[in-house]
């Protein structure tokens, strides 16, 4: 059996549904199992990863686990997945723990990754670059109008779709790949304008994009929750790619033998999201 963390995620929902696919038993960690729903296939267990005293049931049993990076308490799980007798975690990191200045970001997701290492036991990391999920924070302004407003609009990312970083964990879990750090894009450096240029085509649209000012963009991160050190990072990391082709790996297809999903292929499959009319 294996374990699968942040399983209502973005990515730890496909986690959970491309290793049922394959036939494995799965049970999950959740703190409000009543909140969700589950295949029924599923074994759901109550506990939370940032308090090791609700870790025993979920680990018993088990040799492999889908870990999302919790800033605290990793070190708690590690010490009861340890004394569990768990062999093999795969854990989900970021792409920027590779840069030559990880910024805040980074450095916290090699905090984590150390963490891991030193526990002793095998691990592999998946670290994938933006995902497409974050261009939701758009659908508010797509639904009531023809305009995003937002900022870096030439700034050029790699977005990998979920289901790909989901595939790769999978197959790092299955095949047992130890040891191993995957950089994770998608297919296509597309700025931020290319981007809602595509979702225009897909809802059949006139949208277009609004560059606002350093200033109102910092104020929306902070509105978001992110903290001071996140928005420096941010900010940073989007200045750095204004002008630029983002890097494209070939690490899905390497690692699935499949070619990843396109970001057309993403937005087609969200588009009652940014207010596309049921088919």
């Amino acid at each position: 059996m294996i374990l699968v963390t942040g399983a209502t995620g973005n990515v730890g929902s496909h986690v959970v549904r491309q290793l049922l696919e394959e036939g494995e038993k799965v049970r999950v960690l959740t703190r409000n199992p009543s909140g969700h729903a589950f295949a029924d296939q599923v074994q759901v267990v109550t506990g939370d990863l940032t308090r090791p005293e609700t870790l025993p049931e979920a680990l018993s049993g088990i040799e492999r686990a889908f870990l999302f990076p919790v800033l605290q308490g990793i070190d708690g799980f590690l010490d009861v997945a340890k004394r569990a007798g768990l062999r093999h975690v795969v854990m989900l990191s970021s792409v920027s723990v590779t840069w030559p200045e990880p910024g805040w970001v980074g450095e916290v997701h090699l905090r984590l990754e150390r963490s891991v290492q030193a526990s002793g036991l095998a691990w592999t990391f998946v670290r994938p670059d933006g995902l497409p999920t974050n261009d939701l924070v758009w659908a508010p302004q797509i639904i009531e109008g023809d305009v995003v407003r937002g900022r870096y609009g030439e700034a050029a990312t790699a977005p990998v779709d979920p289901r790909d970083i989901a595939a790769v964990a999978v197959r790092s879990l299955l095949d047992g790949r130890a040891g191993e750090g995957y950089s994770v894009t998608g297919p296509q450096s597309l700025t931020q304008i290319d981007r809602l240029r595509i979702i225009a085509e897909t809802l059949g649209r006139p949208l277009r994009w609004e560059e606002q000012s350093e200033d109102w963009f910092r104020d929306q991160m902070a509105r978001h929750g992110m903290p001071a050190a996140g928005i420096d990072d941010y900010v940073d990391a989007l200045t750095a790619r204004v002008g630029k082709t983002a890097e494209v790996l070939p690490t899905v297809e390497q690692v699935t033998g499949r070619p990843p999903f396109t970001y057309a292929q993403w937005v087609a499959d969200h588009a009652a999201a940014f207010g596309a009319a049921p088919a």
